[in-house]
């Protein structure tokens, strides 16, 4: 767990409380304004109270300008960022027709496939002719074409499972298969630090949730023996089923999972294991396979093995691989297969493409050296950032790189003067993160040059200035 140095917490608790107070002061004069105006929704219960929604009218709303900007052409290393002006303070942001090309830190285009590609483009293109850019149904009517069949078993064929089934997108496949995988009476025992998509369908399982501290065994070893001893809330029966969910490079630290140490643990007590790759497979590892070839873990020994293509291959969508009895029951049974609309098929044929490449099965060497790439790039820019002096998170081989902010005055700080350089990067604060611990979040892909990631040092050492934590919020 990150442990914020005592001075660093209390000028950032200062800083939210002064926006916090002046936050309320602006409310109470807008409620005085407020009461002599009319409603023309006289007895109607307001959307959304002033508490609902303060930090967004009073904190977000101040530096949206920082975050859904938008881009005119692919996610490469360089990408067109289009400018915003505004005339209201930030409360609504208009588009321009001028753009900017930027040094993409931001996109999750781990090995490169989101632009165009001498293989996988021409396919692309070839298979949105055939089968047109949509099935326009779902997977058990009319949207299952001859691409899904070739995807599921190259997914399939690639993690190291027996069967797969994907879906047409990434959150969603974490938030409708847990509810259809546990449900009342069983028990989810889940990283501190998992996924939004994988509390949400936690939550929306109706099982009993417990976590543990984040990427601990030890401490997942003292709740499992805990629950266990203890059984079901209030009858003490035994579970019905035990999950433990995990997931392979956490998206906001940047962490691998300790995955051998998991799995013993798990075997240990016999509960099963669902571990989530959206940012590892195809990013990790000597073929790319993610962590589990990247620790030496047989993929035997996890029960069921999420995923998405939405990074590493350049699409869209997730899948889930495990025994052909799991896969099965998924097909008959879970929501966003029976009633979600399938997969492009050109995103479909971008996923197979890709990972031929990986494998090499498009005759070059293109995915190994892609791989080798990613890997040189991450380790080169993380260990220059502490070499200067940034709190970087992660381990080595991540290409995921938090660099801490912490204070609310540096977020839009830090990414405003980034793109003043022509640098685009993604900063991040709560809710999606703990108020205290805002941060800027660098992916760094495979299509990165060495020339590419020493001009982003050079712009980050600009942003080490001591005076930079002190710039307000209304710069």
């Amino acid at each position: 767990m990150i442990k914020i140095p005592y001075l660093t917490a209390l000028t950032t608790y200062f800083s939210y409380g002064l926006l916090f107070a002046f936050g309320q002061l602006r409310d109470f004069f807008r409620k005085c304004i407020d009461w002599w105006s009319k409603s023309n929704l006289q007895g109607y219960a307001p959307i959304c109270l002033g508490l609902e929604d303060f930090y967004i009218r009073r904190l977000y709303l101040r530096i949206q300008d920082c975050f859904n900007r938008p881009i005119s052409s692919s996610p490469d290393a360089w990408f067109d960022v289009v400018e915003r002006i505004s005339n209201d303070y930030n409360k609504t942001l208009k588009r321009t027709t001028r753009v900017n090309r930027c040094l993409n830190l931001g996109s999750y285009n781990y090995l490169g496939f989101a632009a165009a590609d001498e293989y996988c483009t021409p396919r692309a293109i070839e298979s949105l002719k055939k089968f047109s850019p949509s099935t326009c149904s779902s997977r058990v009517d009319g949207g299952t074409t001859t691409l899904h069949a070739e995807l599921e078993e190259s997914v399939a064929k690639f993690i190291g499972k027996p069967a797969a089934v994907v879906f047409g997108m990434g959150y969603v496949t974490n938030a409708a298969i847990l509810p259809v995988l546990v449900g009342k009476g069983s028990l989810i025992i889940s990283d501190s630090l998992n996924h939004n998509s994988i509390v949400n369908g936690a939550r929306g399982s109706g099982a009993t949730i417990r976590v543990f501290q984040h990427n601990m065994p030890c401490h997942l070893e003292k709740v499992l023996r805990d629950q266990i001893a203890e059984g079901q809330p209030r009858t003490h029966r035994p579970w019905k089923k035990i999950i433990v969910v995990v997931e392979g490079i956490y998206s906001m630290e940047g962490e691998i999972c300790k995955l051998p140490e998991i799995v013993s643990v798990c075997k240990k007590y016999k509960v099963y294991i669902y571990l989530d790759e959206a940012h590892s497979i195809g990013a990790v590892g000597k073929t790319g396979r993610g962590v589990c070839e990247l620790l030496g873990v047989d993929t035997a020994d996890i029960d069921v093995m999420m995923g998405t293509f939405t990074k590493s291959f350049g699409s869209c969508g997730g899948y889930i691989a495990g025994s052909k009895d799991l896969i099965d029951y998924l097909r008959y049974t879970c929501p966003a297969h029976l009633y979600a609309t399938s997969i492009s098929p050109p995103a479909a044929q971008q996923i197979i493409s890709s990972i031929k490449v990986i494998l090499g099965e498009d005759g070059s060497s293109r995915g190994a050296l892609k791989l080798a790439k990613i890997r040189e790039n991450s380790n080169f820019f993380r260990s220059e950032l502490q070499k200067m002096g940034f709190e970087v998170l992660g381990d080595n081989d991540s290409p995921i790189m938090p660099v801490m902010l912490y204070n609310p005055a540096k977020i839009p700080a830090f990414s405003r003067e980034c793109l003043k350089r022509n640098v685009a990067v993604v900063t991040v604060a709560f809710p999606a993160t703990p108020l205290l611990l805002a941060r800027a979040r660098i992916c760094i892909s495979a299509a990165h040059t060495r020339e590419d990631l020493v001009r982003a040092l050079e712009v980050g050492l600009s942003q080490r200035l001591p005076n930079l934590c002190f710039i307000c919020l209304a710069s």
